[in-house]
């Protein structure tokens, strides 16, 4: 007696359409990375924007937040998320958002 076996590839084939769509070199907001979900998950603050509000620095423009001091910053973002610097925030929000963008449609 003989039995077929069907394989349903589908998962597997969107992984791989996902993992395509993530080679090269891809430029990303920091909106997105540090996306609401993220940023409340690991703080107290529902979104980017919150935190920045809550620092106490004025951050209106990439120029503004390029001149708060790096310690400083990393202060704040260890008193105030569950990271230890700025650094590990964003390796952390942009392994989150890589592991979302792999996942999307599985």
């Amino acid at each position: 007696m003989s039995m077929k076996i069907t394989i349903n590839r589908k998962g597997l084939d969107q992984l791989l359409k996902n993992a395509k769509e993530l080679e090269g070199t891809h430029q990303v907001k920091l909106t997105d990375t540090l996306n609401p979900g993220f940023v409340s998950s690991h703080s107290k603050f529902v979104d980017l924007e919150a935190l920045f509000a809550a620092s106490g620095f004025k951050i209106d423009t990439p120029e503004d937040f390029a001149a708060i001091p790096d310690d400083e910053w990393d202060k704040f973002i260890s008193e105030n998320t569950d990271f230890s610097n700025w650094e590990e925030m964003q390796r952390s929000a942009g392994a989150s958002y890589m592991k979302a963008k792999l996942h999307k449609g599985l």
